[in-house]
């Protein structure tokens, strides 16, 4: 079985066009804010190059005592205060555009989270997804604007310090610019290795983010089995292999700045030695040797912070790999082109498993020649053994996986032919622990109907229960539930569930293993609520304990994939030598 980390495996190791091209999309809703960026960059590189020539200008007139100094200095002024408005406005603007592009970017991915199939969930943790949906789009999102800013800025100001400088003197020009050669042999090698090790660590950070995760929900389970101290050791483990990865990184990226420094010192260092020399000469005023120096020593500023933002894009296209992969994922199960868009009348009268066969693509066979029809208002009972296919015929049935062989069909229409929202729409779906989300009681039961008001509320949970055991709560229905319901018990959780299911008025009920988990006077609480919650539904019940489904209209015991009997609880019990009398037997003697 392949592993969801060998998405993170290293595909090539230089800047991917076509990959940011992709991530750039995500920024046009902000390309007013990006385009004053990169105009306040341009004004700013044009300060940059402006200054020097300025100050040449004011001790060339002092030395020869000229009358305008006065104006050159109001002038340096001018241009300061300018370019200083010009930052505070491109702050503003970054901010804007890195808050915006984080928002997008989170918002996307966030809605293919919710169109993906079950089975992109089967082999990925919480905490593998988050980390796309935290840190990657945080490190995406504040890598484009000051990356555009920088490119912008620095290759105006190098350019025009490349113009003035050969219009000054070529020939100490052509001294500053033998540094370009050696820098891009430099960047060439440190960019492979960079943007490796870059993408090795954000593999890591993706596990520990899931160890995180996984360390935190199975904190119960690791304290009873005193697995604190090896829960630690594998932990440190992680945390160590991204300490090496991030030192390498850093190691990299601390000799590779260095260079580029010293390089462009070389270059500043060679100008100023052969400029000393010519004004030494009179060949060269002062002022425009001191200008000269300036622009030498600013050709290496942009260099420099490009590197450091080419770094920076390096180890971006790491998180932007891993993002557009999420957005990229195959919805599995969708509306095909062939669907039956013909309008659905009254409530579904039939469902039907014809020879209905499904195996995991990563696992075995898991259902074989499966056959089954279930009328409107029919309660249907699956029992058996663990791992027998009893929950894979409840995936079938609510369209979570979709049959790979046989099909099945609603109303004579096989349901890949119908709208996936519609079938969706039509099905409750009751767990063996029920995931209750943050909030009160009452807001947990109107998310099975969001219109409904507090007396359609309060009308479903008097039907199922739930009035009684929140009759002991200061606040009632406006109790809070607690991260996943943890503040309520098990039967509580049931109870809440049962009653949002019935909120909805599905035509499609499931419920697995709704009573397993509870003591025998809750179970007998839960069974009263399920008994309302039932009443003209097709309903799929999945049981280990038998006698909640003695009501049942049908019971099916499934072995291996297949119907080996089925009839009701009566008929069943009789047959002494029978898979279903057998557990019965075993679970009562």
């Amino acid at each position: 079985m392949s592993s969801y980390y060998e998405e993170d495996v290293p595909t090539h190791n230089r800047i991917d066009m076509k990959l940011w091209r992709r991530i750039l999309a995500h920024a046009h809703p902000y390309r007013g804010s990006l385009a004053g960026l990169a105009f306040a960059g341009m004004i700013v590189a044009a300060c940059d190059v402006a200054l020097p020539r300025v100050t040449g200008a004011i001790i060339d007139n002092a030395i020869s005592h000229g009358g305008r100094i006065w104006a050159y200095g109001l002038l340096y002024l001018a241009i300061g205060v300018f370019m200083a408005s010009m930052v505070r406005l491109f702050i503003r603007l970054a901010g804007i555009a890195a808050t915006g592009v984080a928002y997008d970017l989170r918002r996307s991915a966030f809605a293919k989270l919710q169109e993906l199939s079950f089975s992109y969930y089967d082999h990925r943790p919480v905490g593998w997804m988050m980390a796309r949906l935290t840190s990657d789009c945080d490190r995406i999102s504040s890598t484009l604007p000051w990356t555009l800013l920088d490119v912008v800025w620095g290759g105006l100001l190098l350019s025009g310090i490349t113009v003035m400088m050969f219009w000054m003197n070529w020939r100490l020009a052509l001294v500053v610019l033998c540094i370009v050669p050696p820098l891009s042999v430099v960047t060439t090698i440190y960019q492979r290795k960079l943007i490796r090790m870059q993408r090795l660590a954000r593999r890591t950070n993706s596990k520990i983010t899931a160890g995180f995760s996984e360390g935190i929900m199975g904190v119960r389970t690791s304290k009873s089995f005193v697995r604190e101290e090896e829960n630690l050791k594998e932990f440190q483990a992680l945390s160590g292999e991204m300490f090496r990865y991030s030192v390498e990184s850093a190691r990299y990226a601390a000799v590779y700045l260095p260079i580029v420094m010293t390089i462009g010192a070389t270059g500043v260092g060679l100008s100023v030695w052969r400029g000393g020399l010519l004004t030494q000469s009179g060949a060269l005023p002062l002022g425009q040797l001191v200008a000269f120096m300036q622009y030498a020593g600013l050709f290496h500023q942009p260099i420099q912070e490009l590197a450091e933002r080419f770094s920076g894009v390096q180890a971006a296209q790491v998180s932007a790999e891993r993002l557009q992969s999420l957005l990229d994922a195959v919805v599995e199960i969708q509306d095909g082109p062939e669907l039956d868009r013909s309008p659905v009348d009254g409530r579904i009268r039939e469902i039907v498993f014809d020879r209905a066969a499904f195996s995991y693509a990563q696992g075995g066979t898991v259902l074989t020649d499966f056959n089954l029809r279930i009328r409107s208002g029919e309660c249907v009972a699956l029992v058996g053994e663990t791992g027998g296919g009893k929950s894979t015929v409840a995936k079938l049935l609510c369209r979570f996986y979709e049959p790979t062989e046989g099909n099945i069909r609603i109303d004579g229409v096989d349901y890949r032919k119908r709208s996936l929202h519609w079938l969706q729409s039509s099905l409750g779906i009751v767990l063996q622990e029920p995931h209750l989300f943050s909030g009160t009681i009452r807001e947990n039961i109107r998310y099975g109907r969001l219109n409904a008001t507090d007396g359609e509320i309060d009308n479903v949970a008097g039907q199922v229960g739930v009035s009684k055991f929140i009759a002991g709560f200061p606040d009632g229905f406006a109790t809070e539930v607690g991260e996943g319901g943890n503040r309520l018990s098990t039967g509580q959780k049931q109870l809440v569930a049962l009653a949002r299911a019935l909120l909805a008025d599905p035509q499609i009920l499931v419920l697995d293993e709704a009573t397993s988990s509870v003591d025998t006077e809750t179970e007998q609480q839960i069974q009263a609520a399920i008994e309302v919650v039932l009443k003209g539904r097709i309903s799929l019940v999945i049981a280990h304990r038998l006698s909640t489904i003695r009501a049942a209209d049908r019971i099916l015991v499934i072995d291996h994939g297949r119907i080996s009997e089925q009839g009701t609880h009566a008929e069943l019990v009789c047959r002494k030598e029978g898979a279903y009398a057998q557990l019965y037997t075993q679970q009562f003697r």
